[in-house]
C-alpha cells in the first residue's frame, strides 16, 4: 500500500486516476507501475472538451518514467476512448504524457536537459535509450518548438551556407541575428535551398525583414531580390566572408611566391602559412618575432597581407561618405598592386559594392552565424557523420534554434 501511494506522487497521478499496483523486478532492475481509473467517470473530448462517457479502452500502453532508485520506471494503462456526439470516438488526453508520446512529461524534460549537454550516443547511454528513442525524443521537441515560435521572420536576418556531410554536402542556413539562432535550415546552397527557408513567410511578412547579412553567393542574391521587397537597400554583404576571400587571396599570393623562392635557396616563406592568417592584433606571441621580420621584407605576401589589413579599416569609418572615400583608395592600392589574387578579390567586392555600403545604413555581420557555426561544427564531430539531412536539421534546431523545446 505504502509502494502505490509512493507512486502515485512519484508520477503526479490525480484523480481519476490512481496506482492499481507496483511491480518491483530485482534482477531486470525495473519498476512496472500499473495505473486504473475509477468506473463511471466522465472525461471531456479531446477536441472540444465536453464530458462524454466511457465508450471503450485503447489496449495497454508503456510511457517510460524517471528512474527510481536507480531502477527503471515504466507506467502501464489501458487510455479510455469518449464517444463525443460531435466528434465520434477519440481517445482521452492523459496528465502525465502528450499524445502519442512514448515518455512521461517529466522523463522528457529530464531528457532533453541531458541531449543538450550531450552528444546523442553518450545522452542516449546515459539515460537508457536507444540511438533512435533519443533522437525521436529530439524531433518531437523541436516540433514543439517549431510550433511555439511566433510567426513571421526576423527584423535583421542573416543567410550562410555550412557543410553537413562528406564531399560537397552544403546546407543553406537563416539565421536572427538579432537573438543569435538559428531560424530554419534546408539541404543544398541554391536558390531552391533558400526558398524552401523562407517558404512560410507571406509576402506581407517579408516586407517585415529590415535587413539581411550574407556572401556574395549568386543564387542567394537573385532570390532576396525577388522576393524581398527592397532588396537593393537591405542587403548587406557580410565583413567576415569579404575578409575571408582576402584571406585566401594572401594565402595564393604566399603560395606563388614561395614556388619562386625556394628554388634560389629562399625558404622564408616556408612554414609561415598560418602566419600571415592572422590579423595583427591576434596574431600569437610564438609568431611575433619571426612575423615582424617578414611583415618589413619586400616580399609579395607581406604586401598582400598589408592590402588586406587596410581593407578591414573600411568598416570602421563613422559614415556613407567617408566609406566611399576609404574603398575608392583601397580599391586603386588593390588593383595596382600586380598581384592576381588580390585583384580578383578587389573586382569581385566592386562587383557588389552596393551591398557593402549597406552596412552604413544597417550596421550588421552574420557574426552570430559565425560563433553558431562552431557548435554545429561540434554537432557534426560528435556525431561522426549524420545519416540523412533530416536527422542533422533536428540536431541543429534542438540545439541551435532558440526553441521552447519542454512538454
Amino acid at each position: 500500500m505504502r509502494d502505490v501511494e509512493l507512486y502515485r506522487h512519484l508520477i503526479g497521478l490525480e484523480a481519476p486516476w490512481s496506482v492499481a499496483r507496483v511491480n518491483l523486478d530485482i534482477k531486470e532492475q525495473r519498476v512496472d507501475v500499473y495505473a486504473e481509473h475509477t468506473r463511471g467517470a466522465k472525461w471531456p473530448c479531446p477536441v472540444c472538451g465536453v464530458p462524454c462517457p466511457l465508450h471503450d479502452h485503447e489496449p495497454d500502453r508503456t510511457w517510460r518514467h524517471l528512474d527510481s532508485c536507480q531502477f527503471q520506471t515504466v507506467l502501464h494503462a489501458r487510455l479510455p476512448r469518449v464517444a463525443c456526439e460531435q466528434h465520434g470516438v477519440k481517445q482521452v488526453r492523459v496528465p502525465w504524457a502528450e499524445p502519442l508520446a512514448r515518455f512521461t512529461l517529466l522523463f522528457e524534460r529530464m531528457a532533453i536537459d541531458v541531449l543538450q549537454e550531450t552528444a546523442i550516443s553518450a545522452g542516449a547511454r546515459l539515460l537508457g535509450l536507444s540511438w533512435d528513442e533519443a533522437h525521436h525524443l529530439m524531433e518531437r521537441a523541436v516540433q514543439r518548438g517549431l510550433a511555439r515560435r511566433p510567426p513571421g521572420p526576423p527584423r535583421e536576418m542573416g543567410v550562410d551556407e555550412k557543410s553537413f556531410g562528406a564531399g560537397q554536402s552544403y546546407a543553406t542556413v537563416t539565421y536572427d541575428v538579432e537573438n543569435g539562432h538559428v531560424i530554419e535550415l534546408s539541404p543544398g546552397r541554391s536558390k531552391a535551398a533558400l526558398l524552401a527557408c523562407l517558404g512560410g513567410y507571406t509576402p506581407m511578412q517579408m516586407a517585415q525583414i529590415e535587413v539581411v547579412a550574407l556572401d556574395m553567393c549568386k543564387p542567394y542574391i537573385q532570390l532576396l531580390h525577388e522576393v524581398l521587397p527592397d532588396a537593393q537597400i537591405k542587403l548587406v554583404f557580410d565583413r567576415y566572408h569579404i575578409m575571408s576571400h582576402m584571406t585566401k587571396a594572401v594565402n595564393q599570393v604566399r603560395q606563388q611566391e614561395n614556388q619562386v623562392l625556394r628554388p634560389q635557396g629562399d625558404e622564408r616563406l616556408v612554414g609561415t602559412k598560418y602566419m600571415w592568417l592572422y590579423s595583427q592584433e591576434n596574431l600569437l606571441e610564438k609568431y611575433q618575432a619571426d612575423f615582424e621580420a617578414l611583415r618589413q621584407s619586400n616580399l609579395k605576401t607581406s604586401r598582400a597581407w598589408a592590402i588586406k589589413e587596410s581593407l578591414r579599416g573600411l568598416w570602421n569609418c563613422d559614415e556613407l561618405e567617408q566609406g566611399q572615400q576609404w574603398w575608392k583608395r583601397w580599391y586603386f592600392w588593390a588593383t595596382h598592386s600586380r598581384l592576381e589574387p588580390v585583384k580578383k578579390v578587389a573586382e569581385m567586392v566592386k562587383r557588389h559594392i552596393d551591398g557593402v555600403m549597406n552596412y552604413f545604413l544597417h550596421p550588421i555581420t552574420n557574426a552570430v552565424s559565425e560563433g553558431l557555426n562552431s557548435t554545429i561544427q561540434l554537432l557534426k564531430q560528435r556525431a561522426r557523420g549524420y545519416r540523412n539531412f533530416g536527422n542533422f536539421r533536428v540536431a541543429v534546431l534542438f540545439h541551435c534554434g532558440g526553441l521552447h523545446l519542454y512538454p
